[in-house]
């Protein structure tokens, strides 16, 4: 009971900052000071989420395809990339510094590119998605299989334990704790990601309709599309929580014992 009341209280600035901000960009909004085609009130974006509702609905089925496939292969491609680098020096050595490079290059001038490779399908959303997501993911369990105590190694070679038997029961649960970390960072780039290739060329998803909204002038619709992007990064971040509580216990039971 202790416990719930705290995390009511924990919660409680944050709500009251974000009832603040609507309330003020209300006033904003009603004063005049802005005018209403540049930022809309939010009751003129609450109106325009419901009069576009279905629509909205129907393109966010094919963004968060694009979303789940790229995050998907995103960590698969992590997982063997840092896997592989953590097993051979000479290929870490060799590839950290490409893999630091790729994040030097903006998102939005590599998605025309993959456009012209792969035409308007879903194919082209897909790879910036996991171009996005592939840094953080790799770089989080490289740095937790690089985390783990040499000490702790030899005594399992000591004991008889083989490489296999040292990644299953020693490095690669260190690692998930890094690995979540780099995956919640991931999870909130792979909306913008998939929206981000849609601006540029597609016939639906969340990014496709944001542009057709700009076009039409109905910015009250364009501001609740992407309230609504911003609804969906914060519920793959809450399921990203809730799977590494699933996943690492033993994390939730020593943050228990700390908070005694």
């Amino acid at each position: 009971m202790k416990r719930k009341s705290q995390n009511i209280t924990n919660k409680l600035p944050a709500a009251i900052a974000l009832l603040a901000i609507l309330v003020f960009w209300q006033l904003a909004a009603m004063s005049g000071i802005v005018p209403h085609y540049m930022l809309p009130s939010p009751v003129a974006v609450f109106g325009a989420f419901v009069a576009n509702f279905s629509n909205i609905m129907a393109n966010s089925v094919f963004t968060l395809q694009e979303t789940f496939f790229g995050l998907l292969l995103g960590i698969l491609l992590s997982f063997i990339t840092a896997t592989v680098m953590d097993r051979f020096d000479i290929l870490n050595k060799a590839f950290s510094p490409l893999i630091i490079i790729t994040q030097t290059i903006p998102t939005i001038a590599i998605a025309p590119i993959l456009v012209l490779w792969f035409g308007y399908g879903m194919a082209p959303k897909i790879v910036l998605v996991i171009l996005t997501t592939y840094f953080p993911i790799t770089i989080g369990l490289l740095g937790g299989y690089k985390s783990v105590d040499q000490e702790s190694i030899d005594l399992m070679r000591a004991m008889g334990a083989s490489r296999v038997d040292i990644f299953r029961h020693l490095k690669f649960p260190q690692a998930l704790p890094q690995f979540f970390s780099g995956l919640k960072v991931a999870a909130s780039y792979a909306v913008v990601g998939a929206v981000v290739a849609e601006w540029l060329g597609g016939f639906s998803g969340l990014g496709v309709m944001m542009t057709r909204m700009q076009k039409a002038y109905a910015f009250d619709a364009m501001f609740a599309i992407i309230i609504f992007i911003v609804v969906i990064s914060l519920l793959l971040l809450l399921l990203v929580h809730v799977v590494s509580r699933a996943v690492m216990p033993w994390q939730q039971a020593r943050i228990i014992e700390r908070e005694k």
